[in-house]
């Protein structure tokens, strides 16, 4: 089996979390690729032997040192990237999680540039990819934010 993220031979499974504190949300500004540089929702890489919940949980801790209480799943998103010659160049499944806020103050580690809470209408306007900012306002929603 193909274990590069590049040209895989499979999808690989990837977690988010959209966490709430008040009013605000939490963003991380990405320190690795894909998408180095860009303001996202904490989330990483699903380990062998760990749940998807608590692979959501683990990586807000890993980027931001914020402790949570982990809600429901928002949705399940694909996103495939494919090259010039149509080859799939990247296949990832992530899992979106709602949660809020419990403890801690933000503090970018893991492979996180930045992290902070931010102003929900500001928050979407940072946000590079459209599909975290739909499952940021199906969040409020779930969580019965609105």
């Amino acid at each position: 089996m193909n274990n590069d993220r590049t040209y895989p031979s499979r999808p690989w499974a990837g977690v988010g979390v959209v966490v709430w504190k008040g009013d605000h949300v939490l963003l991380i500004q990405r320190g690795k690729e894909p998408m180095r540089g860009s303001w996202s929702i904490p989330g990483g890489g699903h380990d062998l032997g760990e749940t998807a919940r608590e692979a959501a949980v683990r990586e807000v801790m890993e980027e931001t040192s914020i402790s949570i209480d982990l809600g429901p799943i928002i949705d399940v998103i694909d996103t495939i990237r494919r090259d010039d010659d149509d080859r799939i160049r990247t296949h990832y499944t992530l899992v979106d999680f709602a949660a809020t806020w419990v403890a801690g103050e933000p503090v970018a580690g893991d492979d996180a540039m930045s992290a902070e809470f931010v102003p929900f209408e500001e928050a979407l306007t940072r946000l590079t990819w459209s599909e975290t900012a739909r499952v940021i306002r199906e969040s409020r929603v779930l969580l019965g934010l609105e």
